[in-house]
């Protein structure tokens, strides 16, 4: 047994990984495909699950209480990776997450449900953060690209399949088994991980910010709250939106603040005086808003106006994410090979407002042909963003902040799709409700408050003019959500032509220089990463 340490080399040349590293990614795909797989498959399971447990008006908490655990814990598990060591917070995130996942199969009612999902979401925070950092440690940025690539394809695959496999589990094996599905492939990263990963143990002194913790979770989970409430469960001027406003807005001013002064700071503010880390966050923040409003409402459109079957909802989105897999593959390569990366987030800003725009102008008598080339277009605009992201966020820090970076990251993508969720559903649901009052008068306001509910089947029972009406008020809906994605996404054009094209780490004689504040060359600074082979 020997020990082989994966360091930067400086040659340039990514070279073959050995086995274990490989084995080790193969356990990081599989950890990622729980956390992707989990809301696609259950969300499928949904009607069935409220059919068994009943609680209707729950419903909604049973995805709120996953995002807000998830959101909450993302940074948390990035400082404790930082602080006492990578392996042992990722393996603790994938335990907690299999611990959810068990009871949550064996929930009585919704009220342990949604408390058994908060469980889980507790573990998908660190699941992904682990993902991206322990990819941060094993493989310097100017060969990482193809391994994000790789990554985001995971991410692609889980979004098409996931539907259909949760379809196919709840109709043969019971609703149950959505979240029982998870333990035998938890089990088998548990295994992976433990055998073949062996990084450098940490022993930090510091102890964990719980103030600074507790100040973040508290806005995080006003501003979850406010965007998943607001104009559903209160009207957005009531009191009760108004509180959460203020003890948000209040509990992360004191956040900031905290952080100048702590001694060990969860969320290290002097990272935002990198240019690019900062852009990659604002950037990260507008993919999710609009990645995860698309693959809400095109799915709905395609069902009400395109008689589409639900059944194969995930197989409607398959031409926006395989153009996102492609292009995040080839954008991975492209990186590695050459070191360079500002075209993508310019390239895929461009693309992004250019798709919305033409999914805007989706109306009634649109083919599934022509929304499947815009679909396309946004696709690949996408897959320009998803993994460079990060990518460039990793490089624009040193290697002490390489998990906190990631959780970072990956928290303004998750709280870009709460937003994006809330603001475009606020927004679509308004369209709606207004084409049917003008269509289909008193007539159709019992169909919009059941329209969750309208697929193919239920559309063709209804009266003639009413479903006219609630097509049109759907193709109404999907037009001003889809404008207000493209506006929004101008920012992410301006904000990548701001982006330093700093060379990525281990890039041979073009690496960054000790110093660079936008490209932090830190080889002292990085540890080996033992791999046992």
């Amino acid at each position: 047994m020997a020990d082989t340490t994966i360091a930067e080399t400086g040659t340039g040349q990514a070279g073959k990984q050995p086995r274990s590293v490989r084995v080790v990614l193969l356990a990081l795909m599989i950890a990622m495909m729980l956390a992707m797989l989990d809301n696609m498959i259950v969300g499928t399971a949904m009607p069935t699950i409220v059919g068994d447990l009943g609680g209707l008006e729950h419903l909604s908490w049973v995805v709120t209480g996953y995002t807000l655990a998830t959101a909450a814990s993302t940074p948390i598990w990035g400082k404790l990776g930082d602080m006492h060591g990578r392996k042992g917070a990722f393996l603790s995130s994938i335990v907690i997450f299999l611990i959810g996942s068990a009871l949550s199969g064996m929930a009585q009612n919704m009220g342990e449900l949604i408390g058994f999902r908060a469980v889980q979401g507790l573990g998908a925070g660190g699941l992904m953060v682990g993902v991206m950092a322990i990819i941060g440690d094993l493989i310097p940025p100017r060969e990482r690209g193809k391994y994000t690539g790789m990554m985001a394809g995971v991410m692609a695959l889980a979004m098409i399949g996931g539907p259909l496999v949760g379809g196919t589990i709840t109709d043969n094996w019971g609703w149950r088994w959505s979240f029982y599905i998870n333990l035998p492939l938890g089990v088998v990263a548990l295994a992976l991980v433990s055998a073949v990963l062996h990084l450098p143990k940490k022993r930090a002194q510091a102890r964990i910010d719980y103030l600074g913790v507790t100040l973040l979770t508290i806005g995080i989970t006003s501003i979850v709250l406010v965007t998943t409430w607001g104009g559903t469960e209160y009207a957005w001027t009531s009191a009760r939106i108004m509180e959460l406003i203020g003890i948000g807005v209040a509990a992360l001013i004191g956040f900031v603040f905290w952080q100048t002064k702590a001694v060990e700071p969860v969320l290290p503010l002097h990272m935002f005086k990198s240019g690019n880390f900062t852009l990659m966050s604002l950037i990260g923040f507008i993919t999710g808003f609009v990645m995860f409003g698309a693959t809400l409402y095109l799915p709905l459109y395609q069902q009400s106006v395109q008689g589409a079957s639900a059944t194969n909802s995930g197989l409607l989105l398959l031409p926006m994410l395989g153009a996102m897999l492609v292009t995040s593959m080839v954008a991975g390569r492209v990186t590695t090979s050459s070191g360079r990366y500002k075209v993508f987030p310019i390239a895929g800003g461009a693309l992004m407002i250019v798709g919305l725009y033409l999914l805007s102008l989706m109306g009634t008598g649109t083919t599934r042909l022509t929304s499947g080339i815009y679909m396309a277009v946004l696709g690949l605009g996408m897959g320009c963003l998803m993994q460079i992201t990060m990518l460039v966020a990793q490089n624009s820090v040193e290697m002490k902040d390489m998990g906190v970076a990631s959780s970072s990251t990956t928290l303004f993508r998750t709280l870009g799709s709460s937003f994006g969720v809330a603001i475009m559903g606020a927004l679509f649901n308004d369209r709606v409700q207004h084409v049917m009052a003008e269509r289909a008068g008193a007539l159709g306001k019992g169909i919009t408050e059941k329209s969750a509910q309208l697929d193919a089947k239920s559309l063709a029972k209804l009266p003639v003019p009413v479903r006219d009406a609630y097509q049109h008020g759907v193709s109404a809906g999907t037009h001003s959500a889809f404008l207000l994605g493209a506006a929004i996404a101008v920012i992410v054009l301006i904000a990548a032509l701001f982006v330093k094209e700093v060379p990525l780490r281990g890039a041979g004689p073009a690496a960054a220089k000790p110093g660079d504040r936008d490209g932090v060359s830190d080889a002292p600074a990085r540890e080996g990463v033992t791999e046992a082979v």
